[in-house]
Parts: C-alpha cells; structure tokens; sequence
C-alpha cells in the first residue's frame, strides 16, 4: 500500500515521522506541501479518510492564524480554501496509507495506521 506524508522539512515532528517511516521499511511519497499545497478535493479526501472537519487539520499557531480572526465562524469550505491559499495552516505531517489518515501529533499516532 502507497504511503504519502504531507511534510515540512523545518519541522522537528515531521522530520521524525519521515525518519521513522523509512526505518521501518517504507519509502513514503514525500509532498513538501508548502511547497506543492494539496486542492480542496485532496484535502476533502484526506479529511475523508481521517472522518475529520477542516477545523481538525488547521494548524493554530504563526502569523497566519492569528491573522484569520474567529476561525469558530468561518464555514467548513471558507477554512479549506484559506489552507490552499495559505498552505503554512494546514497542521503537519499528516500521512496518508490507504484510506486512512492521520496528524502526527505526537508523532506517535503515525502507528495508528502504519505498521
């Protein structure tokens, strides 16, 4: 089964999840997605596999963040299209085996779906 990590090389947790996929055997496909940023049908099937909302994979901290007001009243598809718009929101790693996902955070939830 083809495993894929949403990553960010500048961040000591996806850095791990990474290191510790390709200990255990896998050669992930690596999305640096700040780099190439998922559309919304990708982030709509991730969330899919997850049975999460986009507010479950939006990362709350940085200037972004604090720049987007009362997330609480923005609606589900007005959060996505912002994470497209400003990749740096979407929480980080997420991986993907499968049908299944999930944030890394802790890094350790990466086994919930990963063997």
């Amino acid at each position: 089964m083809s495993i894929t990590i949403y990553h960010n090389p500048n961040c000591s947790t996806s850095r791990k999840v990474l290191g510790w996929l390709k200990e255990k055997g896998h050669a992930p496909n690596v999305v640096e997605y700040l780099k190439t940023p998922p559309d919304v049908a990708t982030l709509k099937k991730i969330l899919g596999a997850m049975a999460a909302e986009p507010a479950d994979i939006l990362r709350r901290k940085g200037d972004a963040y604090e720049a987007m007001g009362d997330v609480a009243k923005m609606t589900p598809d007005a959060l996505l299209a912002k994470m497209v718009e400003e990749p740096v929101l979407i929480e980080r790693p997420i991986v993907v085996n499968g049908k299944r996902a999930v944030v890394c955070r802790p890094p350790e939830r990466v086994w919930d779906i990963v063997d």
